[in-house]
């Protein structure tokens, strides 16, 4: 058994869910996962925005709007009579449902109903159009099996548990489709899973049921080796470690957030990129496997500033670094990078919206400097720290450009180095030609 995750973007119009039916239906007994449609979610948040601000007529012109385009959706998707009929009177008992939500109080826990509308319609509508194929499908509801506890973090067993149950019930389906993002906490209420929620919930039900290999289809092409819109001759990366994947992502590479792809690095499940355009191409496949001594691809992370933190009083002085620490916690601020020296500390963040405020703090403990609009360049890979000649490469490669700070050693996946904005395209182009031409 094998999960398919679709995002918005690809079953954003008839013709896209058309190519998804075909693309899932290439193979009996797989786990369909759905985002909501493209602009879907966008206008639920406007419909709730409005319900908040007790704006009725404001939301229910967005209703309007929003089911109109699903009638007209589901008169170009359906040939079968029979089949519209029942989409149609689907999608009209789904807006009536949303407008009840314009007549009382508004609150976080009916947002959360509205907002998981989207991925009830894509999925129903899916289900009903591979229906009218002749398929025998079986919907499998996010909100009776995907759940979260107190923390909310997904509550794993309880998840193979319900899902085992309902697998078992509908054995032998030709076709299995849920939702992705949506689920209820350990309160019972609709909730979701957050960020890059239908990817988490395409992992997480892999994991539940011990699948071959989860698949995430998307619109793009697969993960590159550097930046396209940057750098000429980049190409396709077929292979990548969970932990290289972890790394690219954080420095801003457009991949799977690590969060997302845990539970199926802890479940040993590969996880396939694939790319709609190209269903034929084996696309990037992100596992636990390594191939020893080899650079996978380079990201750059920009809007970033440098502080320096520079005092006499840091010599050997015991806990300088904690109490430094402690001012970027106290501002819920993540550090990225981090040099140090006997009189100094240099360090990153990429948010700088207490930056004044951390400041002022630091300065209680020495002299602060900063840098900004600074861009982070990471050379992701096996980078064994035996090997000398990988980090010789990349030094030899930005020998001409003028490099802020180096990170090296914090992760044997990861050599990083600060660098201006300036730099970043021309730093980028060489490292590519160095390292992969």
């Amino acid at each position: 058994m094998k999960v398919l995750k679709f995002g918005s973007a690809s079953i954003a119009t008839a013709e896209k869910i058309g190519h998804v039916a075909t693309i899932a239906t290439q193979e009996r007994g797989n786990i369909i996962v759905l985002s909501s449609m493209r602009g879907t979610a966008e206008a639920l948040a406007e419909i709730s925005d409005y319900l908040y601000k007790k704006n009725q007529e404001g939301a229910i012109e967005i209703i309007n709007r929003l089911q109109s385009h699903f009638q007209n959706l589901v008169s170009e998707l359906f040939v079968n009579q029979d089949a519209k009929s029942q989409a149609d009177q689907f999608i009209e008992d789904k807006f009536n449902h949303i407008r009840s939500f314009t007549k009382d109080l508004f609150t976080l826990f009916e947002e959360r109903v509205v907002m998981a509308q989207g991925e009830l319609i894509s999925s129903e509508l899916f289900y009903i159009y591979l229906k009218q194929k002749g398929l025998n499908v079986v919907l499998l509801p996010a909100l009776d099996f995907m759940r979260t506890d107190k923390n909310s973090t997904p509550d794993p067993v309880y998840i193979k548990d319900k899902l085992s149950a309902l697998l078992n019930a509908s054995e032998g389906a030709d076709i299995y489709i849920t939702q992705g993002y949506i689920c209820r906490n350990a309160y019972g209420e609709i909730d979701d899973l957050h960020r890059g929620g239908s990817d988490y919930t395409a992992s997480l039900i892999g994991a539940a049921v011990s699948a071959e290999e989860i698949q995430i289809w998307a619109d793009v092409d697969v993960m590159q080796n550097n930046d396209p819109r940057y750098v000429k001759d980049t190409t396709p990366v077929r292979q990548l470690n969970f932990d290289e994947a972890a790394e690219l992502a954080y420095f801003g590479a457009k991949i799977l957030h690590p969060t997302c792809i845990s539970p199926a690095k802890l479940s040993n499940i590969p996880v396939r990129l694939k790319n709609m355009q190209k269903p034929e191409a084996p696309g990037t496949v992100i596992s636990n496997a390594i191939e020893p001594h080899t650079i996978k691809a380079i990201a750059a992370k920009e809007n970033i500033t440098a502080i320096k933190i520079k005092s006499g009083r840091m010599l050997l002085a015991h806990g300088f670094l904690r109490r430094v620490f402690e001012v970027f916690e106290n501002y819920q601020t993540s550090i990225d990078m981090l040099t140090t020296s006997e009189i100094g500390v240099s360090l990153t963040i990429d948010n700088d919206r207490n930056l004044q405020h951390i400041l002022d703090d630091l300065k209680k403990y020495g002299t602060v400097s900063t840098d900004s609009n600074m861009v982070i360049i990471s050379v992701v890979g096996d980078l064994n720290f035996e090997d000398a000649q990988l980090a010789a490469k990349i030094l030899d490669a930005v020998k001409d450009i003028s490099v802020r700070m180096v990170s090296y050693g914090g992760s044997k996946y990861n050599f990083s180095f600060l660098i201006q904005r300036k730099d970043k395209e021309k730093t980028l182009q060489i490292l590519n030609d160095k390292l992969f031409n």
